[in-house]
């Protein structure tokens, strides 16, 4: 999968807010990108609530993710702003897509997006208690360690149908996040990085 994460015009600035909205569209492809390859890989995770919380649970792990990551990059007030802004688009953005497929909920009840939002905030304090890995260069920016990665596989065995719970953890741990991780870890890299883009230039027809 192909995401574009420089600015076009190298060095301008961007505040948190601009910064997370670039990286809420990436995280949410990385997350919709997760969701059809493991359907590839004969998971019967199907159109409608299991779509849904899949969606859910891995949002919810990126959005771990990607906080300490900003927190490697940003003192306290810019990764706090960061985050926030971040939450906010991939709530939104869930939020829409919900309501196109189901119109609005119904009167009384709650936005759909509040679900995702009540994950997150419940949720990203239970990967608090894990660390990086003590293996991977912090350089690289902060990759989860073991026991990160593997909750997100057994958050996501509910998720799936009873025949697939024995391979989630595996097909999530081997494949699935260190795909997700690679982009995610280089577009957060490319969107603080001030060197300028190279320029690849046309390839013309000159004459006299």
């Amino acid at each position: 999968m192909r995401i574009k994460s420089r600015w076009f015009k190298p060095g301008e600035t961007h505040d948190a807010a601009e910064q997370a909205g670039v990286m809420a569209f990436i995280v949410w492809r990385v997350s919709h990108q997760m969701l059809k390859r493991m359907r590839g890989a004969d998971f019967d995770i199907d159109a409608g609530p299991a779509y849904f919380a899949f969606m859910r649970e891995v949002l919810v792990f990126l959005v771990a993710v990607t906080d300490r990551m900003a927190h490697q990059r940003l003192d306290e007030q810019g990764r706090h702003d960061f985050t926030v802004a971040l939450v906010r688009h991939l709530v939104r953005t869930y939020d829409e897509n919900l309501t196109e497929l189901y119109g609005a909920p119904r009167s009384g009840e709650p936005d759909w997006g509040d679900a995702l939002l009540d994950q997150i905030n419940e949720v990203v304090a239970h990967y608090a208690e894990f660390g990086a890995d003590p293996h991977v260069d912090a350089r690289a920016g902060f990759t989860p360690d073991f026991g990160f990665v593997r909750y997100l596989g057994r958050r996501l065995e509910p998720v799936v149908p009873e025949k697939d719970r024995l391979w989630v953890i595996d097909q999530v741990m081997a494949i699935e996040v260190p795909e997700a991780l690679d982009i995610v870890q280089r577009s957060m890299h490319e969107l603080w990085d001030p060197t300028p883009r190279p320029v690849r230039r046309r390839a013309g027809m000159s004459g006299e």
